[in-house]
């Protein structure tokens, strides 16, 4: 996969799992988390474009910063749905 393509997984999968956060769906949340940081170490070690680096950058603390502690509330999950948006418009600068 390229780097436009892990950024959509990654977007497609952040939707998800800020669902399941709101939905207190955990096992599911933990499920989509470890995917999606197979994704993430993909598309670190893909070429990227350095318009989208700094975006990766911010997004890639923001996701460790909550990777670390996970909540199952709907302030938590916006963050993951807030992301999933700004990945899903940035993918094409990847």
């Amino acid at each position: 996969m390229n780097a436009q393509e892990l950024t959509l997984n990654i977007a497609v999968n952040l939707g998800r799992i800020g669902r399941w956060a709101c939905e207190g769906r955990r096992a599911r949340l933990e499920q989509f988390m470890k995917e999606t940081e197979k994704f993430i170490a993909a598309l670190d070690k893909a070429p990227k474009s350095k318009k989208f680096q700094r975006t990766f950058d911010l997004f890639l603390n923001t996701f460790n910063d909550h990777r670390k502690n996970v909540r199952m509330d709907p302030i938590w999950a916006e963050t993951m749905f807030t992301w999933a948006n700004i990945l899903t418009h940035r993918a094409r600068l990847a």
